[in-house]
């Protein structure tokens, strides 16, 4: 197993898409309603945070048909997973600067 260095990234840092990625994180795939009935946010502020996700190479998507209607399913990438695990440290190593 690699060893995770913690580094910062901006990107991920703003709170939906840290949201988006963390959700993301625990699964294959969520549909995009799915994320957007979690977070409880409209559509356009997913389908804003999703773009700059994916424009970043974090998140893929795919369209399908469920029962005739269109759905998009939302994926973190590989390097997706690199990214929120790196953020990830970096925010328990600021966060445990004054314990102890």
């Amino acid at each position: 197993m690699t060893e995770v260095v913690p580094q910062f990234d901006s990107v991920i840092h703003a709170r939906h898409r840290l949201q988006i990625c963390s959700l993301l994180g625990g699964v294959d795939a969520l549909s995009f309603a799915t994320v957007q009935e979690t977070l409880l946010v409209s559509d356009y502020v997913v389908s804003k945070h999703v773009k700059v996700l994916v424009e970043a190479g974090y998140v893929a998507t795919r369209k399908e048909r469920h029962g005739g209607r269109p759905q998009t399913w939302l994926s973190l990438t590989t390097q997706g997973h690199r990214a929120l695990e790196a953020h990830l440290a970096e925010l328990r190593r600021i966060t445990d600067l004054g314990v102890g």
